[in-house]
């Protein structure tokens, strides 16, 4: 259990490098530490057992990552199309873990509701050329937050939540809407924390392993 726990330690460690680098503008450091994140992540996940498609949604994560660091419209779209295959890796491993909640209906309604408010409202601020990308990645995003609450733990419903709050962020200020002082900071914050429940989640939802042992009998010649 050792390499989990240090990889987790440093997945920790590069994000608060990267959050106190935004907090200070410090630019070098954030350019740095947040491509960190993710693959340290992934490789956390994958030596604690997590699937396959687990390590490969936060992959996807990189990529976006990667992809965002430039301010260009052409990265800005495949950061988006490389998150959206992460959150298709997400739909299909937590719809894996049994049938929903019994809460579902009513979170069914509450992020449908969400969906359509938070999208129409950008709507018209949004640059044509993002409006139906942006809806369509909406969709994919809110879909793997439904799906995290209704199949998998309490850490993986606040994970798809904070997803959704650190996207919505990104689009409001796409949008040239008012912003929070340092906005990145909070991006990455709610971010990183998303990342990291979900991956908690995941793995708190594994069945428990079954103790192998061997039932000795006696025998009286």
């Amino acid at each position: 259990m050792r390499a989990p726990r240090v990889l987790l330690g440093a997945f920790v460690l590069a994000t608060a490098v990267d959050l106190v680098s935004l907090l200070v503008g410090f630019r070098a450091g954030h350019l740095a530490a947040k491509p960190l994140l993710m693959p340290l992540l992934a490789a956390y996940a994958a030596r604690a057992g997590g699937p396959r498609l687990l390590v490969a949604a936060l992959l996807c994560g990189w990529g976006g990552d990667v992809l965002l660091l430039s301010d260009t419209g052409p990265a800005f779209m495949a950061g988006m199309a490389s998150f959206a295959a992460g959150h298709v890796c997400y739909l299909v491993l937590f719809r894996r873990h049994g049938p929903p909640h019994a809460r579902a209906r009513l979170l069914a309604a509450v992020y449908a509701a969400a969906l359509v408010t938070l999208v129409a409202l950008l709507w018209p601020d949004l640059p044509a050329g993002l409006r139906v990308p942006v809806a369509g990645y909406s969709t994919l995003l809110t879909a793997t937050a439904y799906t995290a609450a209704t199949r998998l733990r309490p850490a993986a419903a606040l994970g798809g939540a904070l997803f959704m709050l650190s996207d919505t962020l990104i689009a409001t200020g796409v949008a040239d809407w008012p912003q929070l002082p340092r906005p990145d900071f909070w991006i990455m914050l709610t971010y990183a924390a998303a990342q990291f429940l979900l991956v908690r989640g995941t793995l708190d939802a594994r069945p428990a392993p079954v103790t192998a042992y061997r039932e000795v009998r006696s025998t009286t010649p």
